[in-house]
């Protein structure tokens, strides 16, 4: 029997409310327009589903003396938490800016009452490049963030690949700050309108949209130090990346990038929320055992409440454990162990 790990278990995906922005969002038009859109493609089952939820999880999203009790539980050491993942990108440069600066303050003090358990990501506001990039370089310096986390498109017409955003890469390559990729639903919109699909077949396409689009754009090729990683194993992508690398290879339109797709995926960080040991272990082997990080996305339903116990049940050598474990998230946020 191999020996207990000294690394700590770093989960890089959770959650934290910021009540505060709420109070910014309220009676705003871009707010109502955006339900709108999300109650269309929840459709109303699983909308109403989740206003039970959400109520539920309220205070496990908000207190602290619960957070920690249930890291305990589950053997994790250090949570990255960044705040529920509710997009704005329609909000104006002036809320914008009260937005993030809101969201990045809360987060942050609401790590600060447990500096040696949890570790803040912040936010951007992407679909004013112009803006993210002061953002992001404030919430580094100035609150020490240990990433941001971002959507899987930068607004309404702008994708992850929008020449726009090159300032904002290049900051975060600069500053080694780790970008993390997290959906929210999916804009395949009605289609998904039952049985909980927004978010089961939702998000990982979505996932997989945006690093596609990062993937072939060349991304990871001009800024080889770019820390990006996304949630939910990456979505659909690992599972079938292979047919990417065939269109790289058949097609001069694909054929964008000096090395195949699969290889800067592999570029990437994922985390290891994908619930079952085989499906673990397929993660691995196209990732590789460097890139995939402990994730639980606490406290919501569609995450787990034992992420060390799932690493574990997959079999791997003690050196891959510890990697997954903690020593992954460790280089992707700049952390010492």
């Amino acid at each position: 029997m191999s020996s207990p790990s000294h690394v700590p278990a770093i989960d890089v995906h959770a959650h934290v409310a910021v009540p505060a922005v709420d109070a910014l969002l309220d009676g705003q038009p871009g707010l109502a327009q955006q339900r709108g859109v999300d109650a269309a493609t929840l459709g109303p089952e699983s909308l109403a589903y989740n206003m039970r939820h959400i109520a539920e999880l309220a205070p496990r999203l908000t207190d602290l003396d619960l957070r920690l009790a249930a890291m305990d539980a589950a053997r994790v050491d250090v949570q990255a938490v960044s705040a529920t993942p509710l997009p704005h990108a329609w909000a104006d440069r002036d809320l914008a800016t009260r937005i993030v600066a809101t969201t990045n303050e809360g987060v942050a003090e609401a790590c600060a009452k447990a500096p040696d358990r949890l570790l803040p990501i912040g936010t951007v506001s992407l679909q004013h490049p112009d803006l993210a990039v002061g953002q992001l370089q404030t919430a580094v310096r100035d609150l020490g963030v240990r990433g941001v986390q971002i959507s899987t498109a930068a607004g309404p017409g702008r994708e992850l690949d929008d020449p726009s955003l090159a300032d904002f890469w290049a900051a975060a390559d600069e500053l080694g700050t780790a970008v993390l990729i997290h959906p929210w639903g999916c804009t395949l919109g009605e289609r998904l309108n039952a049985y909980y699909l927004f978010n089961s077949v939702g998000n990982p396409t979505e996932t997989a949209l945006a690093l596609s689009r990062i993937v072939f754009f060349g991304l990871l090729e001009r800024h080889p130090g770019l820390r990006i990683w996304s949630a939910h194993g990456g979505g659909y992508l690992p599972s079938y990346v292979t047919r990417a690398d065939h269109a790289w290879a058949a097609r001069g339109d694909a054929r964008t990038t000096e090395a195949p797709p699969s290889e800067l995926l592999r570029r990437t960080w994922v985390d290891s929320l994908v619930y079952t040991p085989e499906q673990l272990r397929h993660l691995v082997s196209v990732m590789g055992a460097g890139q995939v990080t402990l994730g639980s996305d606490y406290p919501f339903d569609m995450g787990v409440e034992d992420p060390v116990d799932r690493l574990e049940a997959a079999g791997f050598d003690d050196a891959t454990t510890d990697a997954i474990r903690g020593g992954n998230a460790a280089r992707l946020l700049g952390l010492d162990l």
